[in-house]
C-alpha cells in the first residue's frame, strides 16, 4: 500500500482562462516537474496516478442541470442567454473553449483521490488542480467553475458518516461552506484573509451554520499582514478543538498557497515554512485526507510549496537547492523562501491582536456550540455533537 498518491495530467493546461489572467496552469505544470526533478515519485509509499474525468452524474451532486448545460454549451462556443447570471463574461471567469472538458478532468482527479483514500489504497491523495471552492451551485465564480470540494465531500458521505472539510487558502472557502451550511455530518474550517478586504467578501466568525448544521460552519478571519504566527494560532486554538470534538474518519483538506507574502493576490504575509506547518499539523491529524490544490497566482511560490506538502504526505524532504535542470527551464533556485518580510513591532501587534479577538469572537460564537468545549477553548474531552 502506498503512503501518498498524486494525481496528475498533463491535459491539465486545457483549463486556461488566457493570457493575462491571475490562474495560471503554468503552476501545476511546474510543480509536477518539480517533484519529477526531485524524483519524488520513486520513493517508497509514493505513486503517481493519471488523471481520468468526471462523469456528469458527478457534477450533479453539487450542481444543478441548466448550469452544467450552459458549461457545456458555452464551451462549444454556443450562445447563451445572459451568461452573466450564470457566473461568465466577467473578468474573473470569461468562457473558454473546452472549458467544459478541463473542467470535467479536475473533477475527475479530485473523485480519484477521495476514491483511493476511502478505499485505504493510499493514506493521503494529492491532486493539486482541486480546491476550486467559489463555484456556487448555479453560478461560477472566483476562477471555479465546478466545486470539486463539494462533490468530493458528497462522495464520501456515502462511505462515512461523516467528513471534516478544511481549508486554508487566503479566500473564504464560500461554495463549500453554503453547500452544506445545514448539515451536521459535514464541518467546514476556513482560515482566509478577511472578507473585510479580499473576495469572496464572506466567511465572518459569525457565519456558523444554520439548523441541525449551526457550529458546524467554522471561519477564522485574518487581517492583511498577518503571518505564521496568527495562522497557526487560530489553528491550534481554534479550529483544532473543534475539529477534535468532531473527530471526522476523513478529511478533505483544500491547501491554497496563496496566502504566501508574495501573492498577487491576497494580503496575508505566510511564508513557505509557516504554511508547511499548518499543512503537517492537518496531516497529524492522523485522517485519511484527501489533500487539494486551490489558489495561489505567484507560480514559483506555488510551486516550492505543494513541493514540501507533498514531501510532508510522503514523509520526506527534498534538498533545499533546486536541481539544475528546473533551475534552468524555470529560474527556481531554492525550495524554501531565500527571503522572508520582516513586519514592523506595531504590525505584529496589530495582527496578534486582530487574530485573538477573532479567536475570542469563536469562543463566544461557535465554542459554546459544542459541549466539550468550555469557555477557555480547550477540549475537555467530553461529549461532541
Amino acid at each position: 500500500m502506498a503512503v501518498a498518491a498524486f494525481i496528475y495530467s498533463d491535459d491539465f493546461v486545457g483549463y486556461n482562462f488566457g493570457p493575462g489572467h491571475a490562474l495560471q496552469p503554468q503552476r501545476l505544470v511546474m510543480t509536477y516537474e518539480l517533484l519529477t526533478a526531485y524524483g519524488a515519485f520513486d520513493l517508497p509509499g509514493s505513486r503517481l496516478v493519471a488523471a481520468q474525468p468526471a462523469r456528469e452524474g458527478d457534477i450533479l451532486l453539487a450542481h444543478d442541470p441548466e448550469y452544467v448545460e450552459v458549461v457545456r454549451r458555452l464551451s462549444q462556443g454556443e450562445p447563451v442567454a445572459n451568461p452573466l447570471i450564470y457566473g461568465f463574461g466577467a473578468i474573473d471567469n470569461p468562457p473558454f473553449a473546452g472549458m467544459y472538458e478541463a473542467s470535467l478532468l479536475y473533477v475527475g482527479a479530485s473523485i480519484q483521490a477521495a476514491e483511493l483514500v476511502a478505499s485505504g489504497e493510499e493514506r493521503v491523495a494529492f491532486n493539486i488542480s482541486g480546491g476550486l471552492h467559489h463555484a456556487m451551485r448555479s453560478r461560477a465564480s472566483g476562477f471555479c467553475i465546478f466545486n470539486d470540494p463539494v462533490i468530493v465531500i458528497q462522495k464520501l458521505l456515502r462511505e462515512f458518516d461523516k467528513v471534516a472539510y478544511v481549508d486554508i487558502d487566503a479566500h473564504h472557502g464560500d461554495g463549500v461552506q453554503d453547500a452544506f451550511y445545514t448539515s451536521n455530518r459535514v464541518l467546514t474550517v476556513s482560515i482566509h484573509e478577511s472578507g473585510a478586504y479580499l473576495f469572496p467578501g464572506t466567511g465572518y466568525v459569525h457565519e456558523l451554520g444554520a439548523g441541525e448544521g449551526k457550529g458546524f460552519s467554522v471561519n477564522l478571519p485574518l487581517v492583511p499582514g498577518s503571518g505564521d504566527a496568527s495562522l497557526l494560532s487560530v489553528f491550534r486554538q481554534g479550529a483544532l478543538p473543534i475539529l477534535s470534538e468532531f473527530d471526522a474518519p476523513v478529511i478533505v483538506a483544500q491547501f491554497g498557497a496563496d496566502g504566501h507574502f508574495g501573492d498577487p493576490l491576497a494580503h496575508l504575509s505566510y511564508t513557505a515554512d509557516g504554511w508547511l506547518e499548518a499543512v503537517r499539523e492537518i496531516l497529524s491529524l492522523g485522517k485519511p485526507t484527501v489533500a487539494l490544490g486551490g489558489g495561489g497566482y505567484d507560480p514559483s511560490a506555488v510551486c516550492r510549496m505543494w513541493t514540501l506538502a507533498y514531501g510532508a504526505m510522503v514523509g520526506r524532504g527534498f534538498p533545499e537547492e533546486i536541481p539544475a535542470e528546473f533551475q534552468k527551464r524555470w529560474g527556481v533556485k531554492v525550495l524554501r523562501d531565500d527571503w522572508v518580510p520582516k513586519p514592523s513591532a506595531s504590525d505584529e501587534r496589530r495582527v496578534a491582536q486582530q487574530a485573538a479577538r477573532t479567536l475570542e469572537e469563536l469562543r463566544r460564537l461557535v465554542f459554546p456550540l459544542w459541549p466539550g468545549l468550555p469557555a477557555g477553548g480547550e477540549s475537555d474531552g467530553g461529549a461532541s455533537h
